[in-house]
């Protein structure tokens, strides 16, 4: 009976921290995986800029116009949407 609970126990905690951190993990190495120039990222330290060069390692990131920072790939959260209000301003 204890083995059971002891099984149990185990599975509830992989299902419940241990899956998602991987799910979390293999969607952010996809994530810098297909990253091209030209997107719009926002990085983990929460600065956003658009992608101007990329190698295995880095991506150089344009956070203003002429202002060029290089950040390693693993350091972009995300990537944003353009919207079409900022376009039309463009």
């Amino acid at each position: 009976m204890g083995l059971v609970v002891l099984l149990m126990l185990f599975a509830a905690s992989w299902l419940l921290l241990i899956r998602p951190q991987q799910q979390r993990l293999r969607a952010q190495r996809q994530l810098v995986a297909s990253l091209e120039v030209g997107e719009r990222v926002l990085t983990a330290g929460g600065i956003v800029g658009t992608i101007t060069a990329l190698d295995d390692t880095e991506a150089s990131i344009e956070v203003a116009p002429g202002i060029v920072l290089t950040f390693l790939r693993a350091a972009v959260s995300r990537r944003l949407q353009v919207d079409a209000v900022e376009e039309e301003g463009a």
